[in-house]
C-alpha cells in the first residue's frame, strides 16, 4: 500500500497533462500512487497520459460527468491512508509530497495538510497571499476560515486529507455544478483545523480554456445556503462567507444577472465587510470593468492576486 494516493481528473489538458504527471514523478518522496480519472476527453488527453510507463499511474476512462464525480471516483479507488489531489494542468514542485509526510509524521493526531501555492496568472507568476500569521518556520495549525480571508488555505493541488476526513464529511458534492471545492473546504473547516506549511510547494497554471474561467457557469455557482444555519453562532465562517458572496456579487453584477447579485448580496452583513467594499457594491458594472482592470494590470506585476479580495 502506497502512502499516498494522488488523484488526479483529466478533461481536455492534452498541453498539460505531461508536465503535471512528471512534477509527481519528480518527487523526492516516492511511495505514492497515482489514479488519473478520465472525465470523457475529446483531445489527445489519454495519448499524452499513456506514454508514461510507471507501474504507479492507475488509469481509469469515464463519460464525461465533471470533476467533481471524477474525483470522488477516484477517492473509492485510491488505496492509501492520505489522498491528495492534483488538477491536470497544475504541478508540484519536488518537495511537496516529502513535506507532507515530514509534517504529517510530526503531528500524527491531524487530518488535514496544506502548503503554499503559487498562480500563473499568463503574464507573470505570483505567490498567494495568506491570512496567517507565520510563528512556526516549518508549518501553522490553523482555522480554515481564519486562514483563508485572502486566499483559502486548501486547493485542489496543494492539499492532503487523511481519508477518515471524506468518511466523516462526505465527498465532493455533485449536485453543485461550480464551487464544489469552496463547498468541500467549507465542510472540512468547521470540523477540521488545518496543518499549513508556508513553503510554495504547487502552482497553478493559467488555462484559458478552464472551466472555471466560463461564465455560462456563473448562475450555477453555489450560494450557500446549506451554512445558514452554522454562520449564526460561527462568526469566522460568517465572515468567509460574506466575502465570498461579496465576490460572487460583483461577478453576478458583472454578468447583468440582477436577481443573482441580490442573492449573492443581501445576505452580507454590510457593517463588517468594510467600506471599500460597499462602495463596490453600489458602482454600476461600468465603473466595475474599469477597476477590475486596474487591478488585473496591478495583479500582472505582482502586486496582489485577487481582484475581489
Amino acid at each position: 500500500m502506497a502512502f499516498f494516493s494522488i488523484i488526479i481528473p483529466l478533461y481536455n489538458k492534452e498541453s498539460f497533462i505531461k508536465n503535471t504527471i512528471q512534477s509527481v514523478l519528480d518527487q523526492t518522496f516516492q511511495d505514492f500512487e497515482i489514479i488519473v480519472v478520465n472525465d470523457g476527453s475529446t483531445d489527445k488527453s489519454e495519448e499524452k497520459l499513456l506514454q508514461f510507463k510507471d507501474s504507479r499511474i492507475y488509469y481509469f476512462s469515464k463519460e464525461n460527468e465533471g470533476a467533481s464525480t471524477a474525483r470522488n471516483y477516484g477517492i473509492e479507488k485510491a488505496s492509501a491512508d492520505f489522498i491528495t489531489f492534483l488538477d491536470a494542468d497544475d504541478y508540484w514542485y519536488p518537495t511537496f509530497l516529502e513535506t507532507m509526510f515530514t509534517n504529517i509524521s510530526k503531528l500524527p493526531n491531524q487530518k488535514v495538510f496544506s502548503a503554499a501555492i503559487e498562480f500563473d496568472t499568463s503574464k507573470k507568476v505570483i505567490s498567494a497571499q495568506y491570512s496567517i500569521s507565520k510563528t512556526n518556520e516549518e508549518f501553522e495549525i490553523v482555522n480554515y476560515f481564519k486562514a483563508s480571508l485572502k486566499e483559502t488555505v486548501l486547493c485542489t493541488s496543494c492539499a492532503v486529507f487523511h481519508q477518515s476526513v471524506f468518511a466523516e464529511i462526505g465527498n465532493f458534492d455533485t449536485k453543485i455544478k461550480s464551487g464544489q471545492d469552496t463547498d468541500l473546504w467549507i465542510r472540512i473547516g468547521l470540523v477540521f483545523p488545518v496543518v499549513f506549511s508556508s513553503k510554495t510547494l504547487a502552482r497553478y497554471v493559467y488555462d484559458p480554456k478552464s472551466l472555471s474561467k466560463n461564465k455560462n457557469l456563473m448562475k450555477e455557482k453555489m450560494d450557500f445556503s446549506k451554512f445558514e444555519k452554522a454562520e449564526k453562532t460561527n462568526l469566522d465562517l460568517k465572515k468567509f462567507l460574506d466575502l465570498n458572496r461579496f465576490s460572487l456579487a460583483i461577478k453576478s453584477k458583472l454578468s447583468g444577472e440582477t436577481a443573482l447579485f441580490h442573492q449573492y448580496s443581501n445576505p452580507i452583513d454590510l457593517e463588517k465587510l468594510g467600506w471599500k467594499k460597499r462602495i463596490l457594491l453600489r458602482l454600476p458594472a461600468f465603473a466595475l470593468r474599469i477597476l477590475i482592470s486596474l487591478k488585473t494590470v496591478l495583479a500582472n506585476i505582482g502586486m496582489g492576486s485577487s481582484v475581489f479580495k
